[in-house]
């Protein structure tokens, strides 16, 4: 599937200025906040999944994910019939993940500085693909040695529903709607919380095609 990274905005594309919404402590969505420096974004994009392409990763109880996945910087998450884990090469390659690009790594900084969590410097960039239809189980993340280091997620192409918990897995998710350019950080005592993600539904977003892609920032190391 070929696809158009480096068109310009469609015409109808909202371009107000972005806003924050609070939606726990410790948690905040920035909405919008990816628009300005788009371009570079996807161009970024584009060299990354060149290099390291796109792939649907096993789980350790034996099932392949309905998200495919890749990575870069310093260090990629992978998951497989041993468990989950940081990894500093491509398990299909054998290479080093692709280095961060800038644009990555300065929106992930600005965005978290936003957020209320300053000084943050991510090692690692995980990002996923997911086609109409696939979904991320609520799961939390703490797989990285520091948990005082918060997460960054930013959303791109397709709309979706984002899911963001508690403490608990039984906990009631709020169900957030997110779109192209939306990001969520969150750290301190929402740092453990769960989050997902609900099925994706068909449509087509005018630079990402029919599919929604996910950033999320971490420092790993």
């Amino acid at each position: 599937m070929t696809l158009d990274l480096f068109g310009p905005p469609a015409a109808g594309i909202d371009t107000t200025p972005p806003w924050r919404e609070d939606i726990a402590v410790g948690a905040v969505l920035l909405r919008r906040y990816a628009l300005d420096g788009m371009a570079d974004l996807l161009t970024a994009l584009a060299a990354v999944t060149a290099a390291a392409p796109f792939r649907h990763l096993a789980t350790p109880g034996g099932y392949d994910m309905s998200v495919a996945m890749t990575n870069c910087g310093a260090l990629g998450w992978v998951t497989d019939r041993h468990g989950y884990r940081y990894a500093p090469r491509d398990p299909a390659s054998g290479l080093p993940w692709p280095a961060m690009p800038p644009a990555f790594a300065r929106l992930a900084r600005e965005a978290a500085a936003a957020a209320g969590f300053a000084g943050f410097e991510p090692d690692a960039c995980l990002i996923n693909r997911y086609a109409p239809g696939a979904r991320m189980g609520l799961h939390q993340d703490k797989n990285e040695r520091d948990m005082g280091q918060p997460i960054v997620t930013v959303s791109l192409g397709l709309p979706a529903t984002f899911l963001f918990g508690g403490p608990r897995r039984e906990d009631r998710a709020q169900r957030l709607p997110v779109t192209h350019g939306d990001v969520v950080a969150w750290g301190g005592p929402a740092r453990l919380y769960f989050h997902g993600v609900l099925p994706v539904k068909d449509g087509h977003h005018p630079q990402l095609g029919p599919q929604r892609i996910s950033l999320t920032f971490r420092k790993a190391g």
